[in-house]
This record gives C-alpha cells, structure tokens and sequence, in this order.
C-alpha cells in the first residue's frame, strides 16, 4: 500500500509500519518462502503499491490468481479482522481493480507477446532449443550469415532455410566460416521442428513486442501492471525462463542510463526464477548477472520469486538488497542448511534468532530487510504482510476477454504478420537459381543436338561423296574393261593369225583378258 510516499508493506510485531523506500526499489529484491506461505499475496501488495505510484510493472502468473488485479477485493470477516489489526481503514485502504494488460506468448489468454529470432539472439535460442556447445556455435554462425548477407530472421521457417542454405553450400562458405557439419546442422533443424511441436512457431514473428509500450500509465494515474499468463509456458520451464530473461535484457538494452531516481521506471517480477538458472551454461549466467548488476542504472528493478534463497546464485543473490522471506520447512539436513542460509542473507537481529523464526512463521508472515536512505540493510524484523486491494484468486474468461479486446493495444498486435525475410528471399533465390540451372541445361542440350545433327550432315556428305565417287570410278572401269577387251582382243588376234584361225580365237581371247587386267591394275593404282 502506498503511504506518505512510502511503500507500507508490512507491520512489525511491535505494530509499528515497515516500509520499501521507493528510491531503493530498483535495487532489486527477494520474495522466497515454501509453498503455501504467502508469497502471492506479498507479490500483489507490492505489484499494487508500484501502481499507486505511477509505476509499470511486469509480472509473471504462473498459478493463473494474478489475473484479479483487475476487480475490487472482496470484504469478508477475516479481511475486516486484518484491516482493524494493521490499522488500514485509517490509512486509506480501500478495495480497489488495478489497470492491467495481459499478455500471453501462445496468444490464448492474453494479447500475444512476440519476438523475433534475431531480437531472440543465438545465445537464448541455443538453450530454449537444449543446444551442445557446438551446435550453439553453428547457431551463432548462422546467425552471422545472416547478418552478412542481410537476411531477416524473424520466424523459426526463416532460421531453417538459413541452416537448409548453409547445409547445401557448406563447403563454399567453409572458407570464410569454417567447416560446418551437416549432422549438427540436422540436429538443430530437428530441435526447431520439436520447438514448433510445443508452439514455438506462434511467439517467434511479427509484429514483435516494443518494450516501450509496458511504459503506460492507467486510469487516475496508476502504473500499468502487465501480467504474462504463463499457465502454460510455464509447462517448457527452459522455454518459460528464457523468455523471461529475454524480456529483462530487452528492457537493458532498450532503456537509457538514468541513474538513481526517487522511483522505479519499471518493476519486473519473476516467479519460479530457479527456472532461470537450473542448468545454464556459463555464458548465459554471465549474461544474468550482467543484467542484474546494471539494469538497475537503467531505473528497473528486478524481483525473484522463489521458494529458497539457495535457488539463486551467489553473484545474483549479493544484487539483491530488499528481502521478504517466508518459512522455510526444515525435515532433513540439507533443509536445516537451507535455512541457515536464508537466516544468514540477513543482518542480525540481537531479539531473535533468525534461523528459528524462519521456521515458526505462519501464513501471511515473514523476516524482512529492506534497504535504509544510505543503502545499508536494516536489521531484520519479523513482520505480517498487508492484505492486497484487488481480488484474490483468478477471473473468468469472460472478463479476461473483455479486458483484453478493450486494451489499446489488442489491434495493434493481435493479427500476425509474415513480413519477407530469410524464408522468401531464400525460396527466390532457390526458384532462380533453378531457373538458371534449367536455362544452362536446355542451352547445353541445345548445343548438343545441333553439333549432333551437323555431325550426322556431315558423315552424311561424306557418304554420298564416296558413294558418287565410288559410281564413277565403276563407271570408268567399265568402259575401260570394254576398250581394253576390244583393243587386247583386235593385238591378239592379230599375233594369233600368224598361227591359223585357232591361234587368232585364242590369241583374242588372251589378248582381251590381258588388256583388262592392265586396265584394273590402273584404276586400283
């Protein structure tokens, strides 16, 4: 609850108020406790006060009972009994609806939050698609193939063709980008299609989110509470922490250095955030922790929503300097660590031992340290969280649907767009060069049977030349077969005379034979 330009989270056991200065806000904080501790109500009282104050929040409902923000809260007898204790009908309290806008990235209960696979980047892809090392370089080559050659990346169909187009001309781009296995290339691809499979395909394309339009501003000036329905996303618990973390370092990269302010520009909530860390490569907790330890200059302030302190790792935890922690349940003695732990994130309190309240704290109570004017911790109190404004619990679909198809925003991203990017230039380029082969083909075939046909020409002219010359050779044979014989026959006749009429036949005939032999040896020479 907002007071006195304070955020009222709590009263101690003394009755007196706690407070989360607005200017240490931003400089993040933990709400850790076992389940069924109270940790949604602590949530919705700070998501609430952010509002009061102007505002923007961000927040994850992965239990689906955030969605109330949007209606008054219900009075009941309990709540007039927490309302007399802590003192609130003095102070203001009031039931109250919050402006809200919700999103979902499978766009069923929300307007739909999208991106883009290059807004998405190489190494956030690499582990929503459970990427080796190698095969997130080859995804970072990819990528930088794309770049190069000035190719959108905009849906999952555009980073297949771009892994198709280097997998059929691996070995032209290996000199300038290495040798790229086709088998990881394949291994990616079918790592894609399981993504498409759980819905992958529906939150990768445009129109792509623009972080700016969180920076709204509702009715009577309260902060508008953005809430991603993540029932379902929270399903793929790699999927669901990535795309979270995209969102913070899209609201890094996106927003200026502003320094320290007397508010947030912005609040942004993560439930389950062990999520975020459960197995995540080196790099990518490197990139985490960047974040955190900048975005505050950025005037954002980040809050992890888990059940025990040591889901988050140390360089993340030491950002953290506002903490809220619920019990914690010890049965073993890992358990009995863990809250050691969490007692020992805290500064001292000489009244009790804090390890031992951990474990006595009912519903609705915590320890509690937030940052002092001069950004030291404060001692750790004890304390009962107030009661939220809004409605506890989940709303119909009925009323989600209004509040959806009445924001500002539903038009502007409720239809998808399939903008020409990796995909279509590829396929034309495909069509082109096809064409072109085919073109080369038909040419070449073309060149073939005309050199085929002369050639056939030709050996036919040669034929019919030998077979003309072959005619007249036989032709002049056989005239000269005829002179010879006739003039052979007339010389031997001649000489056989001398011998009587016997010796003249055979000397004919001898002389015709001899006069064409001379003649065929003359024709052959």
């Amino acid at each position: 609850m907002y007071k006195d330009g304070k955020i009222w989270v709590a009263n101690n056991d003394n009755g007196e108020n706690v407070f989360l200065l607005p200017k240490m806000a931003n400089r993040h904080g933990l709400i850790a406790g076992a389940t069924g501790t109270g940790k949604t109500v602590t949530l919705k009282v700070l998501a609430e006060s952010f509002s009061d104050m102007g505002v923007p929040v961000f927040l994850a409902d992965v239990k689906g009972d955030l969605s109330g923000m949007v209606l008054e809260g219900t009075d009941s007898e309990d709540m007039q009994k927490r309302i007399q204790k802590f003192g609130l009908d003095q102070a203001g309290f009031k039931y109250q609806k919050y402006p809200a806008t919700f999103w979902d990235v499978f766009g069923e209960k929300g307007i739909p939050l999208r991106t883009t696979v290059s807004e998405m980047g190489p190494l956030l892809l690499s582990r929503i698609l459970g990427l080796n090392d190698l095969q997130s370089n080859i995804l970072s080559i990819a990528f930088k193939i794309a770049d190069d050659n000035e190719l959108l990346l905009v849906d999952t169909k555009d980073l297949k063709a771009i892994l198709n187009y280097i997998s059929e001309n691996n070995k032209e781009l290996a000199a300038d980008y290495g040798n790229i296995s086709k088998v990881s290339i394949s291994a990616i691809v079918r790592a894609i299609v399981a993504l498409e499979i759980a819905g992958g395909d529906k939150f990768f394309f445009e129109p792509a989110l623009n972080i700016k339009d969180w920076f709204t501003i509702g009715e009577g000036g309260k902060g508008m509470i953005n809430i991603l329905d993540s029932t379902s996303l929270i399903n793929n618990g790699q999927l669901y922490a990535t795309f979270l973390l995209w969102m913070m370092s899209e609201l890094f990269e996106t927003l200026p250095e502003v320094g320290d302010l007397d508010k947030p520009k912005m609040v942004f909530f993560f439930d389950e955030a062990h999520l975020l860390f459960d197995d995540a490569p080196k790099l990518l907790m490197d990139k985490i922790e960047q974040v955190v330890k900048l975005i505050r200059s950025k005037g954002v302030g980040i809050y992890f929503v888990t059940q025990n302190p040591r889901d988050i790792p140390d360089g993340v935890l030491a950002q953290l300097g506002n903490k809220i922690q619920h019990a914690l349940h010890a049965y073993t003695p890992s358990d009995m660590k863990a809250v050691k732990a969490a007692a020992d994130s805290f500064r001292e309190n000489p009244a009790f031992k804090t390890a031992d309240i951990i474990q006595e704290l009912g519903v609705g109570e915590a320890v509690v340290s937030f940052l002092s004017e001069d950004g030291t911790p404060t001692v750790v109190e004890r304390v009962k969280i107030l009661p939220p404004q809004s409605l506890m619990g989940a709303i119909d679909s009925s009323v989600r649907e209004k509040e959806i198809k009445q924001n500002v925003l539903y038009s502007k991203y409720y239809e998808p767009e399939d903008p020409d990017s990796a995909y279509e230039f590829l396929e034309r380029k495909g069509l082109a060069d096809a064409e072109a082969a085919a073109k080369l083909k038909a040419e070449q075939e073309a060149l073939k049977a005309k050199e085929k046909e002369e050639a056939a020409a030709a050996k036919a002219k040669e034929k019919a030349e030998a077979a003309e010359a072959k005619k007249k050779k036989q032709a002049a044979k056989s005239v000269g077969n005829a002179v010879a014989g006739t003039v052979g026959r007339e010389v031997g006749k001649s000489l056989g005379g001398k011998f009587g009429k016997f010796g003249k036949t055979l000397g004919g005939n001898l002389g015709a034979s001899l006069g064409r032999g001379i003649l065929s040896t003359f024709f052959k020479s």
